[in-house]
């Protein structure tokens, strides 16, 4: 069982930054990959960014390569999304998502997932 709580969302000018953190709870976290996915108003989700188990392999959508950056903290059982540059197409609810199943590398399919978060409203201002 893995539990997320997704936290650092608000409301941001274009232009800025925020960094958003998802902590983990159980024992599988330093073996899961992990994903961002966002929802926008009206919009279905979609995959952001992932980072697999160790840290050593990342992967983003094309529409915020070279703007955003993810990274984990095994110690500390955390996910960090850094998102630079924001702008207004950004604004949506951000989830993380966990990826229990012990497989090599990291997958964009949400099915794949089998963990959530709550999410965290972003929102950026024009």
């Amino acid at each position: 069982q893995v539990q997320l709580a997704e936290s650092g969302g608000g409301l941001v000018q274009a232009g800025g930054s925020l960094r958003l953190s998802c902590a983990a709870s159980g024992r599988t976290f330093s073996s899961s990959a992990m994903g961002w996915f966002r929802q926008a108003p009206g919009k279905e989700r979609e995959f952001v960014a992932a980072i697999s188990w160790s840290g050593g392999s990342t992967y983003f959508a094309d529409s915020v390569k070279g703007r955003f950056t993810i990274s984990r903290d095994n110690a500390k059982n955390t996910v960090y999304l850094q998102m630079t540059s924001l702008k207004p197409e950004d604004t949506a609810v951000y989830y993380c998502a966990a990826d229990t199943s012990f497989k090599v590398g990291i997958t964009l399919l949400q099915d794949e997932y089998d963990y959530w978060g709550q999410g965290t409203q972003v929102t950026v201002s024009s």
